[in-house]
C-alpha cells in the first residue's frame, strides 16, 4: 500500500510539472513594430505670456503680497 502511493504522487507530480512545461505553445511569436504618433507642433499664440510681459504677472502678485502685509494692522 505505501508503495503505491508513493507511485501514485510520484505520477500526479510528473503530470503537473509535464502540463506548465507547455504551457507556451509552439507558435512563432509575431513582433510587431513600435507605433510612433508625431503631432505637430501649433504655433506660437501672439497674446501669450511667454515673452517679456510673461513677468508682469508674478510681479503683479508679488507687489500685491507686499501690499496686503505692509496694510497689516497688528
Amino acid at each position: 500500500m505505501r508503495l503505491t502511493k508513493t507511485l501514485v504522487a510520484a505520477a500526479v507530480a510528473g503530470t503537473l510539472t509535464a502540463s506548465s512545461a507547455f504551457a507556451g505553445g509552439l507558435a512563432v511569436e509575431i513582433v510587431e513594430p513600435p507605433v510612433v504618433v508625431v503631432e505637430p507642433e501649433a504655433p506660437a499664440a501672439r497674446g501669450s505670456l511667454s515673452g517679456p510681459l510673461g513677468y508682469l504677472l508674478p510681479l503683479a502678485a508679488v507687489a500685491g503680497l507686499v501690499a496686503l502685509a505692509a496694510s497689516d494692522d497688528s
